[in-house]
């Protein structure tokens, strides 16, 4: 029955390289315990809340740690997400309104000063996104 065990930590460990969450992980040192107390000869129903207990157990230490949090990512300013972030564009003129017309890849886009920025024709970069409006801080 130990072999059983490890045979499927050993495949959840597979799972994990594939998958690359921490998930996988817990379950096979879940299941590696429920193979080491199979060694020792622990009866079947305490190899499994051995195993369902080390695997929980792993689960509330990561989370405690902050390593199974939610990466959230903001999305109008990462330049992984918008290749366009960080990109020049030339401003003619600012109107009242403060919204320019610039012309980038081919169109017309609208563009806005991001706050704290004053208005002054020149080159300016893409510093996010808002929908199909480019926020624009200087180029220094």
């Amino acid at each position: 029955m130990m072999w059983i065990w490890f045979g499927l930590a050993f495949v959840a460990l597979i799972g994990e390289i594939a998958s690359g969450t921490f998930y996988l992980l817990l379950v096979a040192l879940g299941l590696a315990a429920g193979g080491v107390a199979a060694w020792f000869a622990v009866d079947f129903q305490w190899q499994l809340v051995v195993c369902a207990a080390i695997a929980l157990v792993g689960l509330l230490v990561l989370r405690r740690t902050g390593v199974l949090k939610k990466r959230e990512v903001d999305a109008t300013r990462n330049a992984d997400v918008h290749l366009d972030i960080g990109q020049v564009v030339e401003v003619e003129s600012w109107p009242d309104n403060g919204v320019a017309r610039v012309w980038y890849r081919g169109a017309h886009w609208q563009a806005e000063l991001a706050a704290g920025q004053t208005r002054a024709p020149g080159a300016h970069v893409i510093s996010e996104m808002r929908g199909t409006r480019l926020i624009l801080t200087r180029k220094s």
